[in-house]
């Protein structure tokens, strides 16, 4: 699979450097234009979803090193505009059993028409999921538009390490809005102490692979700064993490202030469970980020000390703003 699509939300940068910068059918669906050959994807769209569907496929596959058995890219386009207001992902087997949500390694969408406001030169990543599958729900009035003929992207790969299944699925829907209804833009932008940009493959530390930082044994804290190349908005994060992850964050170092605190729900051995719908910050209010301060991102982990094996770590955000500073001037209301 080409490295640059698995840049989103694959690949850690080393603490200290900098990141930021960079189903349900009513109807027929109507056609939509794909590439040839890509028959393990399908696209069902409705008045108010577009569906992607994945599969099957046997695991374990064939992989890329060590890092995840992929299903091959799949680019559609959408037969008119529409605003996505959130998303949900989904992993299964053909007969509809449901799979536990470590098979999945990462659903991305991509949107090859357009520029990336956080990675400069590179295609926008506009939504995803991992092993998290948290669903997103955008505040009331809000989207991200999807214009009609762009050429969009899936990417998609299976954990490897998933015990042998055969014809395992998944599905990624996007809620889109009715015809006609208002809807404010937002721009999508990814920020995380994994590096984001395929610009900055080269600043990864030793301790790095393509699954994350290394976690060791006992507490571990990774920060890194980070500078916004826009002026925004935020009404929306959606929050990435694995195993064994007990805190991410989002702080201005320049007015002194948390924006985003998140911490998720995992078993007593720290197998992640979800982030729960009160961690995921949304609110049509929105906190403002500027090109001006400066901010820091930091993950927290613990690795139990009886474990031996190698654990690595992620801490992500898809942060959807409108441009320019929030009209209340409000800093942030994540934080309870």
């Amino acid at each position: 699979m080409n490295r640059l699509l698995l840049a989103t939300m694959i690949l850690i940068m080393p603490a200290g450097t900098a990141l930021a910068d960079g189903g349900h059918h009513h109807g027929a669906a109507p056609a939509v234009p794909t590439l040839k050959n890509q028959v393990t994807t399908r696209i069902a769209i409705t008045d108010d979803t577009v569906a992607l569907t994945f599969g099957p496929i046997d695991l374990p596959s064939p992989h890329e090193g060590d890092l995840a058995a992929s299903l091959p890219k799949h680019v559609f386009q959408l037969p008119e505009d529409t605003y996505m207001t959130g998303y949900k992902s989904e992993v299964f087997t053909k007969d509809g059993k449901a799979l536990p949500q470590n098979y999945l390694h990462h659903i991305l969408m991509m949107n090859n028409d357009k520029p990336s406001v956080s990675c400069d030169g590179e295609p926008l990543f506009f939504a995803g999921a991992g092993l998290e599958m948290t669903e997103a729900r955008f505040p009331d009035g809000y989207g991200v538009k999807l214009a009609k003929g762009t050429h969009l992207m899936s990417v998609v790969a299976f954990y490897h390490k998933a015990p042998p299944t055969k014809d395992v699925m998944a599905r990624f829907t996007m809620y889109t809005t009715k015809k006609n209804k208002p809807v404010k833009e937002m721009d999508v932008y990814q920020v995380g102490i994994n590096i984001v940009c395929y610009s900055k493959f080269s600043q990864r530390g030793p301790d790095q692979t393509d699954e994350g930082i290394e976690i060791k044994p006992g507490v571990s804290v990774h920060s890194a700064p980070l500078k916004f190349n826009m002026d925004g908005c935020v009404k929306f994060a959606y929050p990435h993490g694995h195993d064994e992850l007990l805190l991410i964050t989002l702080d201005n170092k320049t007015t002194k202030q948390t924006l985003l605190r998140t911490v998720p729900d995992v078993e007593r051995d720290g197998t992640f469970l979800a982030f729960q719908p009160h961690q995921v910050y949304k609110d049509a209010q929105g906190f403002s980020v500027n090109t001006k301060d400066e901010y820091e991102m930091t993950m927290v982990h613990h690795h139990p000390i009886h474990i031996p094996t190698v654990q690595h770590g992620m801490g992500n955000y898809l942060l959807y703003m409108t441009p320019g500073a929030c009209p209340s001037a409000k800093v942030a209301s994540s934080v309870q």
